[in-house]
């Protein structure tokens, strides 16, 4: 795709990226789906127990109809009930300040854990969206409380994954105020790398749900930024797009971006 190709996508907000198939058939919908068949089991809860033990945590998940593109599984100030897994699509999250501006916050692919900003406070800080058709695994937190308390390699899961989430917090907070936008988007692309690996995909070739407006806005960047930064790491030869399809061609050179000072 040539630099005029994304310089005319700047007018839809779209940048040519979407999710895989592959990504979507992680767990069929019309499969008969439990903790312990899911091939997502390794990244998700269940990783931390035994065969009996997924069986009890199983009694707990509900898995909800599925979500259209767009559908909202909570909005920002809803009453904290429950923390969702990915099972199949991809999920962002996003925020509105009080005068109405929206900040996109994150993205979320199978087997990646949504809703824990609402354990705090007992109400959500974030709205999240479906990016396209998604499958979702809710789980009431009250009953995964009480389950953790039964299971200790459970909660010490639970609070692992919290953790990690925090650790990514500060990441996005480092990424903002002291990267350069080729940084920020060099980051962006090798962190999607490194979660499309985890999930048994291409880590160098993906296809993506996010409009370049999202990515902008989790990124902090405008979109006339974006085209900018996309246009430059292709002529580098560091990416390639190719409609809806992105690869990395040089892995280590975006690593190298991020590590100059």
């Amino acid at each position: 795709m040539s630099s005029a190709d994304i310089t005319s996508n700047s007018q839809t907000g779209m940048i040519p990226l979407q999710a895989t198939a592959t990504n979507r058939e992680l767990c069929p919908h019309n499969a008969k789906i439990s903790c312990a068949s899911c091939r997502l089991n390794k990244l998700c809860l269940p990783i931390a127990l035994d065969n009996s033990e997924i069986h009890q945590l199983d009694n707990i998940v509900k898995r909800n109809r599925p979500y259209k593109k767009g559908d909202h599984l909570y909005r920002q100030d809803d009453a904290f009930e429950s923390v969702y897994v990915v099972r199949s699509g991809s999920i962002k999250s996003y925020i509105l300040s009080d005068s109405g501006k929206r900040r996109v916050t994150g993205f979320f692919l199978p087997g990646e854990i949504i809703g824990m900003d609402g354990i705090a406070s007992k109400i959500y800080a974030n709205s999240t969206m479906a990016l396209e058709h998604s499958s979702i695994c809710e789980i009431p937190f009250t009953q995964l409380e009480r389950l953790s308390q039964q299971l200790p390699n459970l909660q010490h899961h639970f609070f692992a994954i919290m953790g990690n989430e925090i650790a990514k917090d500060q990441k996005i907070h480092t990424l903002l105020s002291s990267y350069t936008a080729e940084q920020r988007t060099a980051s962006f692309l090798l962190g999607l790398s490194t979660r499309y690996g985890r999930i048994s995909l291409s880590p160098t070739r993906f296809l993506l749900p996010m409009i370049r407006i999202d990515i902008g806005e989790y990124l902090g960047l405008t979109v006339e930024t974006m085209s900018r930064v996309f246009t430059a790491l292709q002529r580098k030869g560091l990416i390639a797009v190719n409609n809806r399809e992105i690869e990395l061609l040089d892995i280590e050179a975006l690593r190298g971006i991020i590590a100059a000072s």
